[in-house]
């Protein structure tokens, strides 16, 4: 962000943990039922229930902290956090507020206050001609949500733009996804982001008053709400006047913003500890435990691909931070069939995802094209058997139809050229074919050499080497 102005960004990121039941009673989680159909007297917050722990969550939580860098106190305890909404049948959510299971972390550069686990409430749908909160209408409960577990991860402010906000959350989430804690889908709900922005003089170490930003429920809403509000506090800075702490909805069918309410404090939530639930002190078992469960994850993933595996940066963080493509090269990889791990890696991040993505964004796992058949591929092309070019026409089959790539270059004629003097033909044929890009390039206008590629290509249905294309028009007219 330009100006005079910096930007101070920290993020309030809710992760619903997939454990089988909800956190404090037995009832299933779900996605997708019938409204209101996991329900119980506990979660529904009937008068004489008691809440009872639900210990994989506790497991899952200690995994994040992990994860995360933070340390883990010797007790923790959960609180009543008071407040009335129609969502939190009980009239208070169960918490943590002091006594977080996990503070102090740091990940990916952006501090970690702290994380803490909590109960979810139920979910409120609005009805009405203007679909917005405080549009005319009603608000329907599903109180199949309440009580999922969620873990609570609030950042430092140490966040300075609206992309590395959502860049940041993008590497958390398939931190997170590859614990295996949560799915972390953010359409279902299962990973939501808040936002506190605030804006302060450039070089002042002093904060300025921060608004927060709510009903991002996807990373491109992220950074668009998040450069919504900083512009909207510029101007409001820039014309004399004062920024309000307030919390704000993003509407992203129109960018614009709307206050919710005013912000709250902590003191009005009147925080008091569960008298139903007893302090947990995680033992050296339940951090052990935690620990061994931990994969591989994406940041150490991408710098073993960096480091020992030597490809790119660029596909090593692609890689690294989409699971499902990291094990389609691993597989791939180890298939290997004379491919480099470097021509691999450019095959499935490039050309495999946009052809993925072309058919429907299947999952690799569940595409046609092997990882197998993607490894024998790529080495065909490093070893310029068949030219880049053919090699997508059999990537598309490979997705269409499956099969081995071998094969379909034998049916469909698509060898590379290796005649040498049929390639000079053609070259010369597009020479006189295309005259005044021939006569920019004699003159040193070197990308007009791409319009006699074109023909080149096109006559060769993309057989012909590209290098050994553009060496022999160079050679031809005289451009080295």
């Amino acid at each position: 962000m330009s100006g005079a102005y910096e930007a101070v960004i920290g993020l309030e990121i809710h992760v619903q943990l997939s454990t089988r039941t909800k956190m404090f009673c037995g009832c299933e989680l779900s996605f997708g039922d019938e409204p209101n159909v996991h329900t119980c007297p506990v979660c529904l917050g009937h008068p004489g229930t008691l809440p009872t722990l639900n210990e994989q969550a506790i497991h899952y939580a200690l995994m994040i902290a992990a994860a995360l860098g933070c340390e883990v106190p010797p007790l923790n305890e959960f609180a009543r956090k008071n407040y009335f909404y129609p969502d939190l049948p009980k009239g208070y959510q169960i918490s943590q507020f002091d006594k977080p299971i996990a503070v102090g972390g740091s990940f990916a550069d952006v501090g970690i206050t702290r994380a803490h686990l909590e109960e979810d409430a139920a979910k409120l749908t609005h009805v009405g001609a203007s679909g917005r909160i405080h549009g005319s209408g009603h608000s329907l409960v599903d109180f199949n949500r309440g009580g999922t577990p969620l873990v609570e991860i609030v950042t430092e402010p140490d966040i300075r733009s609206a992309a590395q906000a959502r860049e940041w959350a993008q590497l958390l989430r398939a931190t997170i996804r590859q614990l295996g804690v949560s799915d972390v889908n953010m359409e279902e709900g299962s990973l939501r982001a808040d936002g506190n922005i605030s804006l302060r003089p450039e070089g002042s170490e002093e904060l300025g008053v921060k608004t927060e930003l709510k009903n991002m429920n996807s990373f491109r809403f992220l950074e668009r709400g998040i450069e919504a509000e900083l512009e909207r506090q510029r101007e409001i800075l820039e014309s004399g006047e004062a920024v309000v702490q307030q919390t704000l909805h993003f509407h992203p069918e129109d960018g614009s913003l709307t206050p919710l309410r005013s912000k709250e404090y902590a003191h009005d939530y009147r925080y008091f500890p569960e008298p139903d639930l007893v302090p947990v002190a995680p033992t050296e078992a339940m951090l052990a435990a935690a620990r061994e469960a931990m994969p591989e994850l994406p940041l150490a993933r991408r710098d073993r691909y960096i480091e020992q595996v030597g490809i790119p940066a660029e596909a090593a963080a692609t890689l690294a931070f989409q699971a499902e493509y990291a094990e389609f090269f691993e597989r791939a990889l180890e298939a290997g069939d004379g491919a480099s791990a470097k021509a691999i890696a450019n095959w499935v991040t490039g050309e495999l995802v946009a052809a993925l993505r072309d058919a429907g964004d299947v999952d690799p796992g569940d595409s046609k094209a092997t990882p197998e058949a993607v490894a024998a591929l790529a080495g065909m092309v490093e070893s310029k058997a068949i030219s880049h070019g053919s090699g997508k026409r059999v990537l598309s089959k490979l997705v269409a139809d499956g099969g081995d790539p071998a094969a379909i270059v034998e049916a469909e004629g698509l060898g590379q050229i290796s005649d040498s003097g049929e390639l000079e033909k053609i070259v010369d044929a597009a020479i006189e074919a295309e005259p005044e890009a021939a006569e920019q390039v004699r003159q040193g206008n070197q990308k007009a050499i791409g319009r006699i590629m074109g023909f080149v290509m096109k006559e060769t249905q993309g057989r012909a080497d590209g290098g050994a294309v553009q060496k022999l028009i160079r050679g031809r007219l005289g451009a080295g």
